[in-house]
C-alpha cells in the first residue's frame, strides 16, 4: 500500500495560483481570528472563489484539521448540501439514516476551516446547516461565497468588488501599471494563451483601457485576454468598444457590472462558429463534469455532428468557456457556474431545453441501466465513473421526481445499487423513498428496488423500514415468478430477521431461499444465500456451517471477480477461523478482507476489519497497538454512521478488557485517543503491521524525525504540560512553544495533544 499524503484538506491548485487581492486577502485572515463565519459576497465573475480559495490555503495550516473545500456550483438538490458537505471531509452517512449526527459528531471537536462556495441558490439550507455547525463545533470556522449573505447570527460579510482599475488611459509609470491587479491578471492571462504576450509602452494604453472597459470583472478579463492568441488588444478594445456602444447607447456610465459581464460573454459567444455556439449552449444540461462520451450523446445533432465534438469543445476549452480537469487519469470537462446560467439561458432562448434535457435523461437511464447487473463484477471502474457522473445523475433523478417521469426514475435509482451500497446509502434511501412513494416501474425492476431498498436498511440497522420494503419485493417476485430477485430477497430478509433478533422466523425464511431453484451461473443469488447461511450460522454458534459456507462464497466471488461479497466472506472466515481457535489464519482472512475493503472503500468494512485485528492485537500481547486499532476503528465506524455489529461486540469488549489490564486504565485512554485521531489510511497501515515498530502512525510526515528540542516538547506535552508552562521550564517564548507544537502536529500527522502522548508513550 502506498504511503498516504498528508493534507491540508481538498484544496485544489488555485490555492497557489491567485493573483492581487491583497486587501481582501488581509481582511479575510482577520476577520477568520474573530468570527464564526465570514461571507465573501459579490456578483458573478469578480473571483470570490479563487479569493477564498487562496485565503483558505494561507490559512489551512493554522487550523489543526486543516481546511476543506465544499463545492456547490454542481449541487442543485438543497437535500444534498449535507452529502456535499461530507463528501469534502471525506465523511460517509453509509450507514446512518440520518447524515446529520454524523457530520456533527465529526465536528464537534475539529479545529478546521471549512469554505462553502458557490452558496447563493441554496441560501436557505447552507445557512440553516451553518448555524447548526457553529451551535456545536467551537473549533470551526466557516469561509463561504455568495452572491449574497447567509444572513446567519455572527456572520461578518465582506464584499468583493472587481479588481482595482488603472488610471485612465495608462497614465501612470509602465513599473506601477504592471502592478495593478487588473492588468496584473490580464498580463498573466494572455500571456499563457498567446504565450508571447508583454505589457509594454506601444500596448499599455490599450491594455488599460481593456480593463477599464471590463470593470476589473476577472472572468470578463480572462475571456478577452485569451483572443490576444488571434487579435491585438488594440483590436480587442476596438471590438469590445463597438459592442458597449451597441449596447448602452454611448453612455458608459449607463453600464452595470453584471451587464459588463454579459456583454463579454456575448462577445465572446457571437465570435464562435454556429456549430461551436449550438454545442456550449447544450453543455448547461449537465449539472457537473461530464465526458467527452457524455458530449458527443447528448448534444449531438446536425448542426454539431459526432465527428467534430471534439474539435469543437477543444475550441472552447482553448477560448477559456470550458474549464478541462482530469479525475483519476480521465479528461473531463466543466462549466464555470456564471458560463453555466449564461448557456442556460442560450439553450432556452434557442428553444431547444426540452429536447436535449430529454436526450440527457434517456441517456444516463439508459447507460446506467446497461451496466448495473455487471457493476458488482467490475466494481472500482464503475464506481469511479459513478463518482464522476454523480451531480450528472443526481439532476436526473431530480428531474424525473419534477417531471413525474417516476418509472424512469426508479430505474435510475435501482440501477445505482452498488453506489449507495458503498458511498451514500442514507441519500439512496432518500431517493427510493421518494420515487417508489410517487409511482411504479416493471415489475422486475419493482422487485429489485424494494429488495434494494430493503438491503440499505439492513445495513442501517433500520428493521423497521427494511422489513416492509423486503416484504414487497418478496411479493412482487412472487406473482411475477422472478426467481433471481425471489432468492435475493429472502436470502437479505433472513440476514434482517436474524439482526433483529427474530431467530426462528430468520431460519424460516432462509429455508424457503434455499428451496428457490438457482441457476449454477447465477453466483450473486448463490452467494446471497451463503452470506445468510453464515450469518445464521454466527448466531447459532455452528463453526462448521459458518467456515463451509463462507469458503464456498469465498470461492465464487473471487471467482467472478465480486469484490464486495468476498470481503465480507473474509470476515465470515476470520470469524469461522477465530471461533475455530486458529489465530494465524484468522488474521490472514481479515487483513485480506480489509485490503479489498479499502480498495472498494467500504468505511463499513474497514470499522469492522480494523476492530477484527485490534482484537487480535490484544490476544497477541500488543495491548498498545489493540488501543490504537480500536480507537481507529470507533473513528471509521462513526464517521461512517454505523452501529457495532452484535456479533462483532463481544469481541471489541474483550479486546478492551484485555487491553485496559495490560496498561491500566490511563495509559489505554491515552493509545485510545491517539487511534482515534488516525487518518484512515495510517488506521489501516498500522492494521494491516504496515507502520513502524513502534506503531507510529503513518501519515506523509510521520517519517520525519523530530528535533531534540521538538522531542522535549512533545515528551513535556506528553505529561499534560500547558504551552505557558513549557515556555518557563525551557525558557523559551510561548510563541516559539506553540511553533514547535505545530511543527510535531504537522510531521506526525497528528491533530490532538493526547495523540503526541500516546506517540511519547508507545517510544517508551
Amino acid at each position: 500500500m502506498a504511503r498516504p499524503r498528508r493534507r491540508l484538506g481538498n484544496l485544489p491548485a488555485e490555492a497557489t495560483s491567485f493573483v492581487g487581492r491583497r486587501r481582501e486577502l488581509a481582511e479575510v485572515r482577520q476577520k477568520l481570528s474573530t468570527a464564526r463565519v465570514v461571507s465573501l459576497v459579490g456578483p458573478g465573475g469578480v473571483g470570490k472563489t479563487r479569493l477564498a480559495i487562496r485565503s483558505a490555503g494561507d490559512l489551512g495550516r493554522g487550523f489543526r484539521a486543516g481546511a476543506w473545500l465544499v463545492g456547490l456550483a454542481e449541487v442543485r438538490d438543497p437535500t444534498l448540501v449535507i452529502h456535499a458537505v461530507m463528501a469534502a471531509l471525506d465523511l460517509r452517512a453509509q450507514g446512518a439514516p440520518d447524515p446529520r449526527p454524523v457530520l456533527l459528531g465529526y465536528l464537534h471537536d475539529k479545529e478546521l476551516l471549512l469554505l462553502v462556495d458557490n452558496c447563493e441558490h441554496l441560501l436557505e439550507v447552507v445557512a440553516e446547516l451553518v448555524s447548526l455547525i457553529v451551535s456545536v463545533a467551537p473549533g470551526v470556522r466557516i469561509l463561504t461565497t455568495s452572491r449574497e449573505p447567509l444572513s446567519v447570527a455572527g456572520e461578518h460579510v465582506i464584499p468583493i468588488p472587481p479588481l482595482e482599475l488603472p488610471s485612465a488611459h495608462g497614465a501612470e509609470p509602465l513599473s506601477r501599471l504592471r502592478q495593478n491587479e487588473a492588468v496584473t491578471l490580464f498580463v498573466e492571462r494572455a500571456g499563457a494563451a498567446s504565450g508571447t504576450f508583454e505589457l509594454s509602452d506601444a500596448n499599455r494604453t490599450a491594455v488599460a483601457d481593456v480593463c477599464r472597459r471590463l470593470d476589473g470583472l476577472p472572468l470578463a478579463l480572462e475571456l478577452a485576454a485569451v483572443r490576444t492568441r488571434v487579435l491585438s488588444v488594440e483590436q480587442i478594445l476596438e471590438r469590445l468598444n463597438d459592442r458597449f456602444r451597441l449596447l448602452v447607447g454611448g453612455d458608459r456610465a449607463a453600464l452595470p457590472r453584471h451587464q459588463t459581464l454579459q456583454t463579454a460573454i456575448d462577445w465572446s459567444y457571437d465570435l464562435l462558429a454556429d456549430h461551436e455556439r449550438v454545442l456550449l449552449r447544450r453543455l448547461c444540461v449537465f449539472a457537473g463534469r461530464f465526458t467527452l462520451q457524455d458530449v458527443e450523446e447528448v448534444c449531438v445533432s446536425e448542426e454539431a455532428a459526432r465527428g467534430a465534438v471534439l474539435e469543437a469543445l477543444s475550441s472552447l476549452v482553448d477560448k477559456s468557456l470550458v474549464v478541462k480537469e482530469d479525475a483519476r487519469g480521465v479528461a473531463c470537462y466543466r462549466l464555470h457556474e456564471t458560463m453555466r446560467e449564461y448557456a442556460s439561458r442560450r439553450l432556452d432562448d434557442a428553444r431547444e431545453r426540452q429536447t436535449v434535457e430529454e436526450r440527457c435523461t434517456h441517456y444516463f437511464v439508459s447507460t446506467c441501466q446497461a451496466t448495473a447487473l455487471a457493476s458488482r463484477f467490475m466494481l472500482l471502474d464503475w464506481l469511479a465513473r459513478m463518482d464522476l457522473e454523480i451531480d450528472n445523475i443526481r439532476a436526473v433523478l431530480r428531474r424525473c421526481v419534477v417531471q413525474g417521469d417516476i418509472a424512469r426514475g426508479i430505474d435510475l435509482a435501482t440501477s445505482l445499487s452498488w453506489y449507495w451500497i458503498t458511498r451514500a446509502q442514507s441519500e439512496g434511501v432518500a431517493w427510493l423513498d421518494e420515487l417508489l412513494a410517487s409511482g411504479a416501474s416493471t415489475p422486475d425492476t419493482m422487485a429489485w428496488s424494494n429488495f434494494l431498498r430493503g438491503f440499505l436498511g439492513v445495513l442501517q440497522g433500520d428493521w423497521v423500514a427494511a422489513r416492509p420494503a423486503l416484504e414487497r419485493a418478496i411479493a412482487t417476485a412472487r406473482s411475477a415468478d422472478l426467481p433471481i430477485q425471489l432468492v435475493n430477497a429472502l436470502a437479505m430478509s433472513s440476514i434482517a430477521e436474524n439482526l433483529a433478533g427474530n431467530h426462528a422466523e430468520a431460519l424460516r425464511v432462509l429455508d424457503e431461499a434455499g428451496r428457490v431453484p438457482v441457476a449454477p451461473d447465477d453466483v450473486p443469488s448463490r452467494v446471497a444465500v451463503l452470506q445468510a447461511r453464515s450469518l445464521n450460522a454466527v448466531f447459532e454458534g455452528d463453526v462448521d456451517v459458518l467456515l463451509a459456507a463462507a469458503t464456498e462464497g469465498a470461492r465464487l466471488s473471487r471467482a467472478v471477480g465480486d469484490l464486495y461479497a468476498q470481503h465480507m466472506m473474509e470476515l465470515n472466515l476470520g470469524g469461522a477461523a477465530l471461533l475455530a481457535g486458529d489465530m494465524a489464519e484468522s488474521r490472514q482472512h481479515y487483513e485480506e478482507g480489509l485490503r479489498i475493503a479499502f480498495l472498494v472503500d467500504d468505511r463499513i468494512g474497514q470499522a469492522y476489519m480494523v476492530a477484527a485485528l485490534g482484537f487480535h492485537a490484544a490476544i497477541n500481547g500488543r495491548p498498545g497497538i489493540a488501543a490504537r486499532l480500536l480507537g481507529a476503528s470507533e473513528t471509521i465506524r462513526l464517521s461512517a454512521g454505523a452501529t457495532v455489529m452484535a456479533p462483532l461486540a463481544p469481541f471489541i469488549a474483550s479486546a478492551e478488557e484485555s487491553a485496559t489490564q495490560a496498561l491500566g486504565t490511563a495509559r489505554f485512554r491515552i493509545e485510545f485517543e491517539a487511534g482515534r485521531g488516525l487518518a484512515r489510511e495510517a488506521a489501516v497501515r498500522l492494521a494491516l503491521g504496515e507502520a513502524d515498530a513502534a506503531g507510529k502512525p503513518t501519515s506523509d510526515g510521520a517519517g520525519y524525525e523530530l528535533g531534540a528540542r521538538q522531542l522535549e516538547v512533545a515528551q513535556l506535552v506528553a505529561k499534560g504540560l500547558s504551552n505557558r508552562q513549557i515556555a518557563s521550564q525551557l525558557f523559551l517564548s510561548e510563541r516559539t512553544v506553540d511553533s514547535h507544537v505545530r511543527t510535531i502536529f504537522n510531521k506526525l500527522g497528528f491533530n490532538s495533544r493526547a495523540q503526541i502522548a500516546g506517540w511519547v508513550a508507545s517510544r517508551d
